[in-house]
């Protein structure tokens, strides 16, 4: 049913496009109306990324960003999103996979309730349906955030909706087929996307190796990867005191020795700072022990990284 269909039914409530003082942008991206040089300022990613990541969004409907830790990836999926819906009627939420998220937490699940003192259960709504039940009233690109998706058991959480995200035009019956009247989604039609919806995920490549992402799950988003990028850390680094030339030499030399794009670390650690001090908090409080992680076994290459170290070495000169 359609808006225009809708407009007179009991409930149904007229909104600015229905008057005529918004213009109605429809569900497909409109390319030419991004402000893709605004997006570069924001990130520091070149237009060009910019470009190909609206591209491949546009084109598969969902996109996850992925890369090693630091590299900006939930900070560039939300200016995404909200330039996606900037001056429309669209919205953006973000949510965040963990392991004990489920099925019932993302579709729906059956779920306790009291009333009185009395329990019962019944079915509810999860976090994608309620989206999508917002998005169908809307006449604009929705877009929704999974912060972390390779947290989560991925092809347990998503169920029917790995169906859907490849055949986008086809709606399906739901696990649970008893649900309440007034579900817009789970009736005699079955549940499909609403076309104006759009997923971006994130991925830290650290918590889990890109190559345990379900191939299934591969063909129906668009990868976006995020690398470390100096240029960044040069362009906004504010920390007194301190070379920001000798800062990348330090933290390039760290990702030599981790020799594993995976687990490199990034630049946004640093763009806060603004004193050597904090920059000396970053480096003793969230660098090293992420490296003492890593290296484990092997103790050495960590020492050669602590504060003292990397101040006085005549390679560095921090």
């Amino acid at each position: 049913m359609t808006d225009v269909d809708k407009i007179g039914l009991p409930g149904y409530e007229l909104d600015a496009t229905d008057l005529g003082y918004q213009e109605a942008t429809g569900a497909d991206l409109e390319l030419d109306q991004i402000d893709a040089d605004g997006l570069s300022d924001d990130t520091s990613f070149d237009r060009s990324d910019i470009e190909d990541w609206l591209i491949g969004l546009k084109r598969k409907k969902q996109a996850i960003f992925y890369g090693p830790p630091g590299t900006g990836k939930t900070f560039t999926a939300k200016k995404i999103a909200d330039e996606l819906v900037k001056d429309t009627d669209g919205f953006r939420d973000v949510v965040q996979f963990h392991q004990n998220y489920e099925y019932e937490d993302f579709i729906q699940g059956i779920r306790p309730s009291t009333d009185s003192g009395d329990l019962s259960y019944g079915l509810e709504s999860g976090t994608f349906l309620d989206f999508c039940e917002e998005a169908e009233e809307r006449n604009s690109p929705c877009v929704l955030i999974i912060d972390e998706i390779n947290r989560a058991d991925l092809s347990a959480v998503f169920g029917e909706l790995m169906y859907l995200l490849e055949y986008r035009e086809d709606s399906v019956q739901l696990a649970q087929s008893q649900v309440d009247e007034d579900d817009a989604y789970t009736d005699a039609d079955g549940f499909e996307i609403p076309d104006n919806v759009y997923i971006i995920g994130t991925m830290n490549t650290a918590d889990r190796s890109i190559a345990l992402v379900d191939f299934a799950l591969r063909r129906r988003f668009a990868f976006l990867e995020l690398r470390p990028n100096w240029s960044v850390l040069r362009e906004k680094f504010s920390a007194s005191g301190v070379d920001v030339d000798d800062l990348v030499n330090v933290m390039e030399s760290v990702n030599d020795d981790i020799g594993d794009r995976n687990y490199e670390l990034g630049h946004t650690y640093f763009l806060d700072a603004s004193t050597r001090d904090e920059v000396r908090n970053i480096w003793n409080l969230e660098i090293v022990p992420y490296l003492e992680e890593f290296f484990i076994d092997q103790p050495e290459k960590v020492d050669n990284y602590r504060w003292d170290e990397i101040t006085s070495s005549s390679s560095f000169n921090l």
